[in-house]
């Protein structure tokens, strides 16, 4: 169930560049959700974005995604800025997601839930695709083969042909980031990819998710609660508390850093006066 299984499939050389978040805030009527919060995903490295619950991890995450626009601010990557943009143009620009409810067909195979992501890499259409046209055959083997090379490095090539409904849930968000990978992303965006996971998982999502950065390069942006599994693999954290960023910084210090634990953790304030 590791990227251990499998060797690393071929990238598109593509440069990787930064994601940053500037001074992004939200609002939702009179609730602000996220305060003037600014980070940088650098190039091939695994930021995480933490907080308590409540914290603003989410709507952060839902406006890189395109999901939510922000009130003010922006997201860039590299020279373009994804801000406004629809969110189906975000694979084209090298974004790709996981979700935390796995949102994959479950009566379909794993071969085509990870083909799903090849959606935006293709050239035909309703009309072509109806046609049998000999191109459209031979780019349906490219595709097929690229979905099998990333099953394998996944530790899931077995397990393609099988439906999705039939699989453990472990094997089943492994298909979820899959198909994230099949938009030949140089920016993975990971929502909770340990969540529902056991000890054993989450250590094999770990060592998945290390692959990711060290075999194919990408940079990855994980929003997560398991703190051992971001001190374990992150290279930089980023803190919200309130909807503000209140750390970002190498894990250590973030982890040491007084208000982190403050906000993890409380002052104790409120049982001396209880």
């Amino acid at each position: 169930m590791t990227a251990e299984a499998g060797t690393a499939p071929a990238t598109t050389g593509t440069e990787v560049p930064e994601l940053r978040v500037d001074a992004v805030s939200l609002r939702f009527g009179g609730i602000r959700a996220l305060d003037d919060v600014s980070f940088t995903v650098r190039p091939g490295t695994i930021h995480a974005l933490i907080g308590p619950n409540g914290a603003g991890k989410s709507s952060c995450f839902n406006v890189i995604c395109g999901v939510y626009r922000p009130t003010s601010g922006r997201v860039v990557l590299g020279d373009t800025t994804l801000t406004g943009l629809a969110t189906h143009r975000l694979p084209r620009l090298g974004i790709g997601r996981s979700f935390q409810n796995i949102a994959l067909s479950q009566h379909s195979t794993v071969l085509d839930n990870v083909l799903v992501g090849r959606h935006t890499l293709t050239r035909g259409g309703f009309l072509s695709g109806g046609l049998r046209l000999p191109w459209i055959g031979r780019e349906e083997r490219v595709h097929a083969r690229r979905a099998e090379e990333i099953c394998a490095f996944l530790g899931i090539a077995d397990r393609m042909h099988t439906q999705v409904g039939a699989l453990p849930y472990g094997v089943a968000k492994l298909v979820d980031m899959a198909r994230a990978l099949a938009v030949e992303p140089r920016v993975l965006l990971l929502d909770e990819p340990a969540a529902g996971l056991n000890a054993a998982e989450t250590a094999e999502m770990a060592s998945t998710i290390r692959a990711l950065r060290d075999e194919l390069g990408i940079s990855v942006l994980l929003v997560e609660h398991d703190m051992g599994l971001v001190m374990g693999i992150a290279d930089r954290v980023s803190v919200l508390d309130f909807g503000r960023l209140i750390a970002d910084g190498e894990p250590t210090a973030v982890q040491n850093d007084p208000e982190v634990v403050r906000a993890y953790l409380g002052t104790g304030d409120e049982e001396e006066t209880a």
